[in-house]
């Protein structure tokens, strides 16, 4: 576990410090597309984070490939090599989509080419432990149709929701923590030594996004585009796609004795092999298959980017930017942590999890109620940037107002939200739709807009 966590820290570091002089390259490069009229940002946004998380990627992988428990992940599977190959490749096409905005096609089989690449290098679905049948082998061509299937569905899944400042980071940050605590069980409960590159690429993946949100929370100063959505996406399907269909069920089977189906019975809650990829992006994969059939029924190409996502919705039933992201939180939280509680058999595990799913749903329920509005506590502002801290009560003459009063709470809300003496203005994907052109509007705000 340690070693796990030190690659975590190490990825999230260098994340984080190369997010820094990434954005004065996106600036100085011109990776500041102007303000479109579905963004919620009011300033002109440099793209290109994909950058800082994709070095963030390879310094997590080599740091691992030095540590001594590590290393034989490297040793006995060609994954990790697989991963950054097909990163390498996704990463490279979505750079290039940040700068130049390619076409859609050209992203669908860019995607298509990368899951490829990882499938010729053994990153591949071999078998599927399927509930009243047992374990199926799937030929060749099945598993790789059914892995590109899954590295382009989760890509796009995630960039659906990279629509707010910090919400898809946010989101796979928290679904690579409990697939980490699923694949480390998998790994080290049950001594199954296939489930460490798994265990490992979630590890790096938290890294990543964590080392990126201090950059990305709202106001964003720089945002991760197309080459670090995309890429975060695929380091999420790649973990699932090696526990799913790498782990082999006859090595569970040896553990709790009796037949491969009965394995896959019993341990269908450990090992969820057909529900845990999907439920880890639950929210995410359910805005994408909404917005496919929405712009279907409308006569629109489902590529097409639209103000209909549920992130959209939020902003305009009155919650603000910050509110939205934080209700999406828990509800990913909710989702993937029940999956894993599900999962859990021993008693200990079972309450740290049930733990973690009731704080969740405490969480959704206050930020839905309209008068609550969460506040850093006054013990933690010293760990938060200042943007984030109460402002000190003051007195004028006989009146005394607080930052945080209701009145000044409900104009923070408006001027989050973007309405007040201007028409709401929904939130927008910020670098689009992962296979989709940015779409063109014709009422464009300019550039120099004012906040």
């Amino acid at each position: 576990m340690r070693e796990y966590l030190l690659t975590l820290c190490i990825t999230a570091a260098v994340t984080y410090l190369l997010t820094g002089p990434v954005r004065k390259f996106a600036i100085v490069a011109g990776a500041m597309p102007e303000i479109r009229a579905r963004d919620v940002h009011r300033e002109p946004t440099p793209r290109l984070g994909g950058i800082a998380m994709f070095f963030g990627l390879c310094a997590g992988l080599l740091v691992a490939d030095h540590l001594t428990n590590l290393d034989q992940v490297f040793e006995s599977s060609n994954e990790p090599r697989a991963l950054l190959s097909g990163a390498a490749l996704i990463w490279l096409i979505g750079v290039l989509d940040d700068k130049f905005e390619i076409d859609a096609l050209i992203k669908l089989g860019g995607q298509m080419i990368a899951a490829g690449v990882m499938v010729m290098q053994g990153l591949t679905i071999l078998w599927l432990p399927i509930p009243g049948v047992g374990t199926v082998s799937l030929t060749q061509w099945q598993g790789t149709l059914l892995t590109v299937a899954l590295v382009v569905i989760t890509i796009n899944a995630v960039n659906f929701v990279d629509g707010l400042d910090g919400l898809a980071a946010g989101m796979v940050c928290i679904a690579a923590a409990a697939f980490f605590l699923y694949a480390y069980r998998i790994w080290y409960g049950y001594g199954i030594e296939s489930a460490a590159p798994a265990t490992l690429f979630a590890a790096i993946l938290m890294g990543m996004c964590l080392g990126f949100l201090p950059h990305n929370m709202h106001p964003a100063r720089i945002f991760m585009g197309d080459s670090g959505s995309m890429l975060i996406g695929l380091v999420l399907a790649a973990g699932a796609i090696s526990i799913t269909g790498q782990v082999d069920p006859d090595a569970l089977k040896l553990n709790l004795g009796g037949s491969t189906r009965d394995t896959t019975h019993a341990m269908l809650p450990v090992f969820i092999p057909l529900l845990m990829p999907l439920t880890i992006i639950a929210i995410p994969f359910a805005d994408l298959v909404l917005a496919i059939v929405r712009r279907t029924w409308n006569g629109q190409s489902p590529f097409a980017a639209d103000r209909g996502h549920l992130h959209h919705r939020l902003l305009e039933i009155g919650h603000s930017h910050s509110r939205a992201v934080l209700i999406m939180y828990f509800w990913s939280a909710l989702i993937a942590f029940g999956a894993v509680a599900y999962s859990v058999h021993s008693a200990s595990g079972m309450w740290v999890m049930l733990s973690v799913v009731a704080l969740s749903f405490v969480g959704l329920v206050l930020l839905l109620l309209p008068r609550f509005t969460p506040h850093t506590p006054r013990w933690a502002e010293r760990l938060v940037p200042p943007r984030y801290r109460r402002r000190r009560a003051t007195v004028e003459g006989d009146v005394t107002t607080a930052d945080m009063g209701e009145e000044k709470g409900k104009e923070s809300e408006i001027g989050e939200s973007g309405e007040g003496d201007r028409a709401p203005i929904p939130a927008g994907v910020n670098g689009a739709t992962a296979i989709g052109a940015r779409s063109r509007f014709s009422d464009r705000r300019k550039a120099s807009s004012s906040r």
